[in-house]
């Protein structure tokens, strides 16, 4: 991986995409590789809670 690849995070503080070095990670979904994997977070991450929550109904 290159430098500056997979660096891209999700601020869950400012509900935006950063790249490298930004917010405390404490506030922060990643890394991911792409922009657009980044700015996907909270979807996927929705995604699966609603999958699991619906194993734990059955």
């Amino acid at each position: 991986m290159g430098e500056g690849e997979g660096d891209w995070w999700f601020c869950l503080k400012h509900l935006k995409v950063e790249h490298g070095p930004g917010c405390p990670d404490k506030d922060r979904m990643g890394p991911y590789e792409s922009e657009t994997a980044a700015a996907g977070a909270l979807k996927r991450a929705g995604e699966r809670n609603e999958q699991w929550r619906r194993q734990d109904d059955d």
